[in-house]
């Protein structure tokens, strides 16, 4: 699914690994990512980057720690979306 800045997420992958894109990229836009069910470690969570770099890199970010939570928030088109908490 397409997350929406300013928006929280519970994401359950208990059924397997899911795909979360991030919206447009737009200064101050922010989403939040929270692990449901403590199974990202099995069915990993893939952050797509809908274009734009995540931390300066041109590539997704997949999480694969149990019950990780983290913050992105976009700051421009060098660094993207960058990683407020983990």
């Amino acid at each position: 699914f397409t997350a929406v800045s300013g928006v929280g997420y519970f994401v359950n992958t208990t059924g397997g690994a899911v795909t979360v894109n991030l919206p447009a990229g737009t200064a101050g836009a922010v989403v939040g990512i929270k692990d449901y069910a403590g199974t990202f470690d099995t069915n990993n969570l893939t952050v797509g980057r809908n274009s734009q770099p995540i931390e300066g890199v041109a590539a997704d970010l997949t999480v694969s720690v149990e019950r990780a939570g983290l913050t992105l928030a976009y700051s421009d088109s060098t660094q993207g979306w960058l990683l407020k908490d983990k």
